[in-house]
């Protein structure tokens, strides 16, 4: 599957009233779904919340097994993502990273202001969700990560 392809799928799901939305296609399993609760923040907090996202496995056993495996680092504000401090330097992180908590993952711009966003904990980077220079909205998902 491609990225054009996985886009489209994005944007019809966020334009629909699905709450949760899977598709196979060969041994390709996508799984998305919608926050329908956002995450409350506490003003002056400045590290990203996270909140548990269960994987979507085929096995009942599985399920249960994955739903500790993984958690999220959300968006605590609205914003336009950058994966680096420059163009010219590399990221803060990539997948299979071991971050420690208080690290930078990422920044975070809002109204001209950089606001760089840490880990809460010790954790490995199992999936950057979101492209470098994407406008991302509060809550919204930008790494999977395991707990360490």
């Amino acid at each position: 599957m491609d990225l054009e392809k996985i886009e489209g799928l994005v944007k019809i799901v966020e334009n629909s009233s699905l709450t949760e939305f899977s598709i196979r296609d060969g041994e390709t399993e996508i799984t998305m779904s919608k926050l329908t609760h956002p995450p409350v923040i506490a003003a002056g907090v400045p590290a990203a919340p996270l909140a548990a996202a269960p994987a979507q496995p085929v096995a009942a056993e599985e399920k249960a097994e994955a739903a500790d495996e993984f958690e999220l680092i959300l968006a605590p504000i609205v914003g336009t993502f950058y994966s680096a401090a420059a163009p010219d330097v590399p990221a803060y992180v990539k997948v299979g990273d071991h971050v420690k908590a208080g690290q930078t993952v990422c920044i975070l711009e809002a109204m001209k202001l950089m606001n760089e966003i840490q880990a809460d904990y010790d954790c490995e980077i199992e999936a950057v969700l979101v492209s470098n220079e994407q406008k991302v909205e509060y809550g919204q998902p930008l790494f999977r990560v395991k707990k360490l």
